[in-house]
């Protein structure tokens, strides 16, 4: 949330639509009910912050809450670290259908996500990949986080590009992800 309003929130929609409650995808009335409850409640509502983290909780049985707290940068953002969020993700993948966080690498100018090929993509994501395509990059998607090589980095709808802080890359690849990390922060940003 940045400014009391949710930077690219048409992605964060389409992202949402794909995930699964009990086995089932969400209706149109929800997604209707979170994207104006979303716009209205920022908008008008009591909340004290103007920028933080959004969460929008959906039960088993389908009812909703919204939720906004203080943001908070991670700690540790080594490779190591960065491999445990996105396996977490990955769990939550596994029961919902799309991953809140990815993680990613740019090797020899290619760039490539750990995430099956017929997954819908995180919010954030797909800019990424947007990103990426308007540049000429390849874009791939592998299985296991073994297989990436180069410039690492996390994915994520709540803190965006994270590049590892540890990584032994190439000048050019960790260039490309400062230029992911670039147009993240713009969309962000924009008041």
């Amino acid at each position: 949330m940045s400014n009391k309003k949710v930077p690219m929130l048409n992605r964060h929609i389409r992202a949402l639509s794909e995930r699964l409650v009990q086995g089932e995808p969400l209706t149109h009335n929800m997604l209707s009910w979170a994207k104006q409850h979303v716009e209205w409640s920022l908008a008008e509502g009591d909340y004290t912050a103007r920028d933080g983290v959004l969460m929008l909780v959906i039960d088993i049985n389908g009812n909703a809450a919204m939720t906004v707290g203080e943001y908070e940068p991670l700690a540790d953002t080594s490779a190591k670290a960065l491999r445990a969020r996105s396996a977490e993700a990955r769990s939550e993948a596994d029961e919902t259908g799309v991953a809140p966080e990815l993680l990613a690498a740019v090797n020899d100018g290619r760039l490539a996500f750990v995430a099956p090929a017929d997954e819908c993509l995180c919010g954030t994501a797909t800019l990424i990949e947007q990103l990426a395509q308007t540049k000429g990059i390849p874009v791939a998607r592998v299985d296991i986080p073994a297989q990436l090589k180069g410039a690492l980095f996390l994915v994520s709808d709540e803190h965006g590009v994270v590049p590892a802080d540890d990584t032994d890359a190439a000048e050019s690849d960790a260039a490309t992800v400062a230029f992911f990390a670039e147009g993240y922060e713009k969309l962000r940003a924009r008041r």
